[in-house]
C-alpha cells in the first residue's frame, strides 16, 4: 500500500472517530436520576413522538452538530424521551405508563403519563431538569445549534435563577456571546 492511501485511510479512521465522539450520550430517565446521586448534573430531555417532523430535524441539525453535542455531554445527563412509547417512568415516588400504547399502530399512539405529567404541549420539547431532577423548564419547538446554544449555557450554569424578569433575561440575551455553528 502505497504512502498516499495509507495517510488517507488514516485520516478517514481518524475523522470517522472524530464524528463519533461528538455523539451525545443518550440515557433513559432513571439511569440519568442515578448518575446524578454519583455525580450531581442537569439533565436535559428530548421529548419526541416518532411520526414528528421538527423532531427529527431537531436531531439531525442540532443534536448531530459537534458543538452541541460536545456541550451537552459535557454539561448535562441527555434523555430521549418518546412521550408516546411505552417505557415505563419512576419519578418521585410514582409510576408512570403509557395505558393506551398500541404497539401495532403505525403514526401516533397514546400518549404517556409522564409526557402529561410534564405538561408537554407540543413536539419537539425539551425538558430541563436541575441537578436534583427537578423540573425547571421545557423549551417546545425546533431550535439550530446557534439558536439553543443560549438555553443549554443559561440552563447548565444556572444562569436562569438570576433572570427573574423580562428586562434581565433581555438583557441576558443582549449580551449573549454565541459560539456555536451550524
Amino acid at each position: 500500500m502505497s504512502m498516499k492511501k495509507i495517510v488517507f485511510a488514516l485520516f478517514l479512521i481518524l475523522g470517522a472517530a472524530a464524528v463519533k465522539a461528538q455523539e451525545i450520550k443518550w440515557m433513559t430517565f432513571e439511569e440519568a436520576l442515578k448518575a446524578q446521586k454519583k455525580k450531581p448534573k442537569a439533565i436535559l430531555m428530548d421529548v419526541y413522538t416518532e411520526w414528528c417532523g421538527p423532531c427529527k430535524m431537531l436531531d439531525k441539525n442540532t443534536f448531530q452538530n459537534k458543538d452541541v453535542a460536545a456541550y451537552i455531554n459535557k454539561n448535562y445527563y441527555a434523555v430521549k424521551f418518546n412521550a408516546e412509547g411505552n417505557e415505563e417512568v419512576n419519578y418521585k415516588g410514582q409510576k408512570f405508563v403509557n395505558a393506551s400504547y398500541d404497539a401495532a399502530r403505525k403514526g401516533r399512539n397514546g400518549t404517556h403519563q409522564f409526557t402529561q405529567a410534564l405538561k408537554v404541549t407540543g413536539y419537539p420539547t425539551m425538558m430541563f431538569f436541575n441537578d436534583k431532577g427537578e423540573v425547571v423548564t421545557p423549551l417546545v419547538g425546533y431550535y439550530k445549534p446557534e439558536q439553543i446554544e443560549i438555553y443549554l449555557k443559561a440552563f447548565s450554569a444556572e444562569e436562569y435563577k438570576k433572570l427573574d424578569t423580562r428586562e434581565k433575561w433581555e438583557a441576558y440575551m443582549a449580551a449573549f456571546k454565541g459560539e456555536f455553528k451550524s
